[in-house]
């Protein structure tokens, strides 16, 4: 990978939306090499996807909280169903696993607090191996 790759990137990240011409205006390539890198950073694997930046006011998930989870057992079982249950939950927008204290921060996405609290005591608070405590809203 070089500088060229790096500047392609640099502005698919800023605008997945360019079109190849305006990609190659903006790294100071012809259409047809832009294109070329592309497809070879697509196929590297280097570019994953393109995604929509979503507005969550617009789509009823505009309040965010920070959970921080401990589990009381740590062992391969409890961890796995965790793991499974917290990609079960459709209002966790990210779970991070710490490797320390807490063992897991989740970013919750919900329309409001009262969803929050049927989230959390629905569905956190009912797991007796999990520990969550609020940190931060949106």
């Amino acid at each position: 990978m070089d500088g060229i790759d790096r500047a392609i990137l640099r502005q698919l990240q800023a605008d997945g939306r360019l079109t190849n011409v305006e990609l190659a205006e903006r790294v100071r390539l012809s259409p047809s090499p832009c294109l070329r890198r592309v497809r070879a950073l697509e196929r590297g694997g280097v570019i994953r996807g393109y995604h929509a930046d979503i507005d969550p006011a617009a789509v009823d998930l505009g309040f965010e909280v920070t959970v921080h989870v401990e589990l009381s057992l740590k062992d391969r079982a409890t961890v796995e169903a965790f793991e499974a249950g917290i990609a079960s939950f459709d209002e966790v927008v990210e779970c991070r696993r710490m490797f320390g204290v807490p063992d897991y921060v989740i970013r919750v996405a919900v329309a409001d607090q009262a969803a929050y609290e049927t989230f959390y005591m629905n569905k956190l608070a009912e797991r007796p191996a999990w520990r969550a405590s609020t940190h931060s809203s949106r």
